[in-house]
């Protein structure tokens, strides 16, 4: 029954819009990972990767791999910022500037206390 009232296409302003072919990037692709990392950071996400991928021949291993690969895809972000490296150097000598977890989280007593009575 097209074109009857409320039907699709009487429905008003309607339109169809261009989507691309191009793919998204996906943060957790190892090309992507290694693409964005500094140098010194490489070997070791190569040495953890190739580890993780053996592992992931065995099903169990495959979450293994997965979480490997979100958390340098979070430190290839993390290394891209200016000031990382002085930052991580700061906070390995206590002289880092930090703030209470409380201050940042008022309810952050709460959240703990209710995160270890889940487990």
């Amino acid at each position: 029954m097209a074109g009857a009232a409320g039907s699709p296409r009487t429905a008003g302003a309607r339109k169809l819009r261009l989507v691309t072919a191009q793919p998204a990037e996906d943060p957790a692709d190892p090309q992507m990972i290694l693409r964005d990392l500094p140098q010194r950071e490489r070997d070791e996400f190569l040495r953890q990767y190739h580890q993780a991928v053996d592992a992931a021949h065995d099903p169990a291993g495959y979450r293994q791999l997965r979480r490997l690969l979100h958390v340098w895809s979070l430190t290839a972000i993390a290394t891209g910022q200016p000031g990382y490296y002085e930052e991580l150097a700061a906070a390995h000598a206590g002289t880092a500037t930090t703030v209470p977890i409380i201050d940042v989280i008022p309810d952050w007593t709460e959240r703990a206390a209710a995160a270890r009575n889940r487990q």
